[in-house]
């Protein structure tokens, strides 16, 4: 597994708002080192997709700075998976995992040992010509997940993924997405809803609260890897999920003063 103890990326006093007067961020400062697995937990409209936007370079701060400790990233650094799997409905599988090769210049024969080994990680083999009317929604969203790693980027960033899928499907694919990221070794920013979900994929939990979205508290999860179905069931994973709860629950009802106390307190 990468060292987690060099940063990676740092957001210093970042802060956003749009042009109709709301704050959706204020004052957010992160860090996020190499190979880290990082949900960002927190309720809706406390800006957990604004700050994945900025990361990913799709929306310009306000405030503050996006500092990447590394060299600068290029493009093919960093993959992006929506919370929809937004394929191209004419295009098959293959195709569709090509788009951002494509986008590079890199032919349809070129990128055929990439996203052939994509497919084969998000266990899509013998579907490269299947097009997105003919999968399941796991299948479309194991689709968009081998779109986002095809250029093996160095950071993957994921909006709620998963969060209208079944739980079987739902359990499957964090499941396989632990298993990338430990064969891979990239970093990876999650963010997500769920308290579960969050404590069972990740090392950092970072909880924000809302109005306006900041940084509330960071939960450690320091569960071994790899994390089987028997860590579900598990007394210490019952514990993890129950502290985080209480911590998103404290974000929930934080006051003004409350966030103020925490941001002091965090420098």
């Amino acid at each position: 597994m990468p060292d987690r103890k060099s940063p990676f990326l740092i957001l210093q006093s970042i802060g956003k708002t749009f042009a109709s007067g709301v704050t959706a961020l204020e004052n957010v400062n992160l860090t996020v080192n190499e190979g880290d697995f990082m949900s960002l937990l927190g309720p809706s409209g406390c800006g957990k997709s604004t700050a994945l936007r900025i990361i990913a370079g799709l929306s310009s701060p306000t405030s503050g700075v996006v500092d990447w400790r590394r060299a600068p990233l290029k493009q093919n650094d960093i993959g992006f998976v929506f919370q929809e799997p937004t394929l191209l409905p004419w295009a098959s599988v293959y195709d569709n995992v090509w788009m951002p090769l494509r986008l590079r210049g890199v032919s349809r024969k070129d990128a055929e040992p990439q996203i052939a080994e994509v497919l084969e990680r998000v266990h899509l083999t013998g579907f490269e010509n299947a097009v997105p009317r003919e999968l399941s929604g796991g299948m479309k969203m194991r689709v968009s997940i081998a779109r986002g790693l095809v250029t093996r980027p160095r950071i993957l960033l994921m909006d709620e993924p998963f969060a209208a899928l079944d739980e079987i499907t739902r359990f499957k694919l964090n499941n396989d997405l632990l298993e990338l990221w430990q064969a891979r070794g990239f970093t990876v920013i999650f963010v997500t809803h769920s308290v579960f979900e969050s404590v069972f994929l990740s090392n950092r939990i970072t909880v924000m609260a809302a109005r306006p979205g900041r940084v509330y508290k960071e939960v450690a999860v320091d569960a071994p890897y790899p994390r089987a179905q028997s860590f579900r069931t598990s007394p210490e994973y019952a514990a993890l999920c129950r502290n985080t709860s209480d911590v998103l629950v404290e974000a929930i009802n934080a006051t003004a003063e409350d966030l103020e106390a925490v941001d002091h307190v965090g420098h």
